[in-house]
């Protein structure tokens, strides 16, 4: 239960409140004398009005941040050098996706350096390609987030998004004219849409805000839609609805177009519904009842559905439920095995199973046992082989932390894979080389820690070494080799880049999510703290040239482990974070992802959890904190802004030492920054400020 002991009450920013010690000018925020309660626990909030970004005193504080930062970060040296390295390592030559069937079309997606997508379609897989949707020419502030396409492939869909925004608006799109029809859908949201042959389609959202402005809470609960083309979007007609804040339903037809399923419930507690696709709305039949994990749908063979599941198996096994059986029974197709089943696909009737072993991806058969089944080219991440068109060929990618993604062809007869996409990325991974290591947690856990650097390093603690870590979202945020450009580029300037992963993550299955979230949410924090011992005791680095960096809930991992733990990090980088733990789920998307957190304003319980560890509340006035680079976009619908503006004042009023505390805030961006703002100029930015506080001069 809460009770608001002390209203809001806006102060004028005096440069008095900036703190005791100050090693920068920085501003003072506009302050309230706001003391929330909770479970008979005063809560102090200072910075309350930050949350308000359209204040006058809100904006005059966030100019006055933006200056300071641009002023520190524009006099760092080797900025301009980073953003030069980072655009090189993209080649001039167009690159472009394996070819997909859609109808009698053939499409496929062309990038040139420099450039956004372009939606290329052939009438025939030899034949020259004709531009379906260029996204260059879209405004600016809008790229393409989903797309779907009909059966007969004669219509496709696209959703936009504004300045990196989750509401998706879609268009549809008649492929033999390149031209868009009258249909355009606003307030989707967070999923694709799924065509009922040439009629309509079937997307996910909410109803209109009532203001209509995309800056307001969406209005209701969480709904699938179905809209007949040619028909105005008043008239969808709700497929499903959310009971709760927190369930997520959605529909969209099966490989078999004459079903449409229905999955309901919480995103990690789901079930699945069917009914016939020429009825849209009509009575569903059940198949799969909500569990206690994930469970995704793989394929259907006429009325057999399968899925994979990790309700009652954590690992992971795959069902069939046949869709006349009236006691919809599940049966067990593969079973669970001691690894955790990250991916699975359907070819004609044999099952490709993608497995995680110590978080490397392994391919099996359908029985679960022919380890190996498709030679992978080494300790990374594959996708389990899917394909559109007759089931002779499939695709797959894979991917490593030095080895940039590639997409091959697998020849379903033979088993042999041959390269359909190149990798565009220009890097030499030669002089490189990627360890797994293991650390031993708080509670004697073995974490899996990735460490990518030069072949030739001295283990002498001397390498500049950036740990990043997630730690959240189980099998939908489970981290496993990947590769990045810039943490490409970080290795060729001389440093190393490591990857925890920590608990809370879905890498060695739904116990290990489940290890990391709600009350045992310490876990993860004790696991990244581990991670960073383990390299300090490895001697890659050192306390002096070790940098925590993450994002999104990464990000509270950064403000959680940085405020427990300050004297173990020389820097930090976190964007999009979320750092108030009490009252998270009050704005954007925060009551959803409370699902993973738990809620302090409902349960006792869970705000002892949360405030023993909520970064905000952890901060401590008289504390040494490393150099912090806090980043968030100003149009983030998902994690409010106001977090970031939260934590940084409270930082920098407390900083007691040298090392900076800055604030960057990118206009006119979302949780993923999308078209706003420059790739190659925020590289530079994070990475000469780590240089200055690693003390590190790059090989250039």
């Amino acid at each position: 239960m809460r009770l608001l002991v002390a209203a809001a009450l806006l102060v004028a920013a005096v440069p008095a409140l900036a703190q005791a010690r100050a090693s920068m000018p920085y501003p003072a925020p506009p302050r309230a004398d706001v003391v929330d309660t909770y479970w008979g626990t005063p809560v102090p909030d200072p910075y309350r009005p930050l949350e308000n970004a359209d204040a006058p005193a809100t904006q005059a504080w966030l100019r006055a941040e933006s200056a300071l930062t641009r002023q520190y970060l524009d006099a760092l040296p080797y900025r301009t050098e980073i953003a030069t390295a980072f655009r090189a390592m993209y080649p001039a030559a167009t690159s472009e996706t394996p070819p997909e069937r859609h109808g009698p079309f053939w499409t496929s997606s062309r990038r040139a350096a420099g450039k956004r997508s372009v939606i290329i379609v052939r009438d025939a897989l030899l034949q020259p390609g004709r531009v379906l949707l260029d996204e260059n020419d879209l405004p600016r502030s809008d790229s393409v987030a989903y797309t779907a396409w009909s059966q007969s492939g004669r219509l496709f869909a696209y959703g936009t998004v504004t300045n990196g925004s989750d509401w998706v608006t879609w268009h549809v799109r008649d492929v033999l004219t390149a031209m868009d029809r009258p249909d355009v859908v606003r307030w989707s949201k967070y999923a694709s849409a799924s065509f009922n042959g040439d009629d309509g389609f079937y997307y996910p959202g909410y109803d209109a805000p009532a203001s209509g402005s995309e800056r307001d809470d969406p209005a209701g609960f969480y709904k699938a839609f179905y809209h007949k083309l040619g028909t105005p979007q008043s008239a969808d007609v709700v497929i499903a609805a959310a009971a709760n804040e927190r369930e997520y339903p959605a529909a969209f037809v099966a490989d078999d177009p004459r079903y449409v399923l229905v999955t309901f419930g919480e995103p990690d507690l789901n079930g699945f519904d069917v009914f016939p696709a020429d009825r849209p709305g009509a009575p569903r039949t059940h198949l799969v009842d909500r569990g206690d994990g994930p469970v995704r749908f793989i394929a259907n063979r006429g009325t057999r559905f399968f899925f994979f599941t990790k309700a009652g198996t954590p690992n992971g096994r795959v069902i069939a439920v046949n869709a006349e059986d009236p006691k919809h029974v599940a049966n067990t197709i593969v079973p669970e095995r001691a690894d955790v089943l990250d991916d699975v696909s359907m070819i004609g009737d044999r099952f490709y199973l993608d497995y995680l072993h110590d978080v490397h991806s392994v391919i099996a058969d359908e029985r679960g046992r022919a380890v190996g089944t498709i030679a992978l080219p080494g300790a990374g991440t594959a996708t389990a082989p899917v394909t559109s068109d007759d089931r002779t060929f499939a695709y797959y990618t894979y991917q490593s932390f030095l080895e940039p993604q590639t997409t091959y062809r697998y020849d379903v007869a033979t088993g042999r894979s041959t390269v359909a996409a190149p990798a565009s990325v220009a890097f030499d991974a030669s002089p490189y080389v990627t360890e797994q290591m293991f650390a031993t947690s708080a509670d004697g856990t073995r974490v899996p820690v990735f460490v990518s650097h030069r072949r030739d390093m001295r283990y002498d603690g001397s390498t500049p070494t950036i740990l990043w870590g997630y730690g959240a979202g189980g099998d939908v945020f489970t981290v496993t080799p990947y590769f990045g450009s810039t943490n490409a580029l970080w290795l060729r300037f001389g440093g190393a880049y490591a990857v925890v992963n920590a608990r809370g993550g879905g890498e060695y299955g739904e116990s290990w999510h489940r290890a990391g979230m709600l009350a045992h949410k310490q876990h993860t924090f004790d696991d990244v703290i581990a991670a960073a011992q383990l390299l300090i005791d490895r001697g890659i680095t050192s306390h002096a040239k070790l940098a925590l960096s993450g994002a999104s809930w990464g990000g509270l991992m950064v403000g959680a482990v940085v405020t427990e733990r300050p004297d173990l990090f020389a820097a930090a980088t976190s964007s999009a974070g979320v750092y108030d733990m009490v009252r998270f789920p009050k704005t954007n998307a925060g009551a959803v992802t409370a699902i993973e957190m738990g809620r302090g304003d409902q349960s006792e319980a869970a705000f002892r959890a949360l405030y023993a560890y909520s970064p905000l509340h952890n901060v401590r006035p008289g504390t040494s904190y490393p150099a912090m680079l806090i980043a968030t976009g100003d149009h983030d619908d998902r994690v409010s802004p106001g977090e970031s503006y939260k934590f940084a004042a409270a930082l920098q009023h407390a900083q007691a030492g040298d090392a900076p505390i800055l604030l960057r805030v990118t206009a006119n961006a979302g949780h993923d920054y999308g078209a706003a703002g420059s790739a190659a100029d925020a590289v530079a930015d994070r990475y000469a400020f780590l240089m200055k506080n690693l003390n590190f001069t790059p090989s250039l």
